[in-house]
């Protein structure tokens, strides 16, 4: 397991200085963000001393190896268009991407996975077959336009529920928090559902098909053979067997879910990191923007790291396995 562990650990840090070149690089070329810090009368000479003071008339290699040196320091540098540092930016507004993500993601998971076990225990009835069809337009439709028709019914027609922002948030230490409130969680309730929907109908379809298959496997025909009820052979057996491939999903599906906020984000106007990249796209706020993906590849690496080893509780194969080439 150690072995395992520190495996991953290096194959991390390589994925992520890959990240953050693909990130500095690509975003070296999006424009000069001196034109939208100066102002337009400003001499040559004041553009020069601004590239020089930003560090932009070095090479791009130096460039990066900068910029790695202090990412690795916790140091994004300072943003091009506040002057900000950019730590600082991203850590206030975080707290709102993660509360956002992590509900849409419990909320995906506590739904989707229910109708994904009836649907698969009992396909050919009239709920099953509506719910794979709900799933099909929950695939089908784009995340804006989802979240858009939600704000019509629900904050325009019927009036129940906020069509932006974040509502009251309570500050605990470093952290805010809108889940303590009545109004952040009406707030948030528009959002998260927007931002899970598609990982529910993806999960649902997910661990339907996975339970169609499994009960179909020769060990639970053996279980039934053995005289054990249908609740023990479901979620005894079948279930625990369906979860395998099920974590794998949900785990790169919660990294998207956080960096796919930005559609989400950009529509309900909620103050998280995925807005703060779009504004910074705007300006070639080359820090932000490459700070952002750096932070977006740390969480896939993290959550990919997570599931793997999540796989030694959920599949006995690999503990033994594991034992197996410990023992040698």
């Amino acid at each position: 397991m150690i072995a395992f562990i520190a495996r991953r650990i290096i194959q991390a840090a390589l994925v992520m200085l890959a990240v953050a070149f693909i990130a500095f690089s690509m975003f070296s070329f999006v424009g000069d963000p001196v034109r939208n810090i100066v102002s337009q009368d400003a001499t040559l000479e004041q553009i020069k001393e601004v590239r020089k003071n930003l560090g932009l008339d070095d090479p791009m290699p130096v460039r990066f190896g900068r910029f790695v040196v202090n990412a690795v320091q916790g140091n994004f540098g300072l943003s091009y268009r506040t002057t900000e540092p950019v730590g600082k930016m991203i850590a206030q507004r975080l707290p709102a991407t993660l509360e956002l993500s992590i509900v849409a993601a419990i909320f995906a998971l506590v739904a989707g996975i229910p109708m994904g076990v009836f649907a698969g225990l009992y396909p050919q009835s009239w709920l099953s077959r509506l719910m794979m069809t709900v799933s099909l337009i929950g695939v089908s439709l784009p995340t804006f336009l989802i979240g858009i028709l939600l704000i019509y019914i629900f904050a325009v027609l019927l009036g129940w529920l906020p069509s932006f922002g974040r509502g009251e948030v309570v500050r605990l230490g470093f952290w805010s928090t809108g889940l303590l409130t009545i109004d952040g969680l009406k707030a948030l309730i528009l959002p998260a559902i927007t931002l899970g929907l598609f990982q529910l109908t993806l999960i649902m379809r997910l661990v339907r098909a996975e339970m169609l298959e499994v009960l179909r496997a020769d060990y639970i025909k053996f279980a039934r053979a053995r005289g054990l009820s249908n609740r023990a052979v479901h979620f005894g057996h079948a279930l625990k067997n369906t979860l395998v491939p099920v974590i794998t999903i949900t785990g790169l599906q919660l990294g998207s879910i956080i960096a796919f906020a930005i559609i989400t984000e950009t529509v309900f106007s909620w103050p998280g990191v995925g807005l703060l990249f779009l504004q910074s796209v705007l300006y070639a706020d080359i820090p932000v923007m490459a700070s952002y993906l750096v932070l977006i590849g740390l969480v896939f690496v993290v959550i990919n790291l997570i599931v793997d080893l999540l796989y030694f509780v959920v599949d006995p194969r690999l503990r033994m396995q594991s034992g197996r080439a410990g023992g040698r």
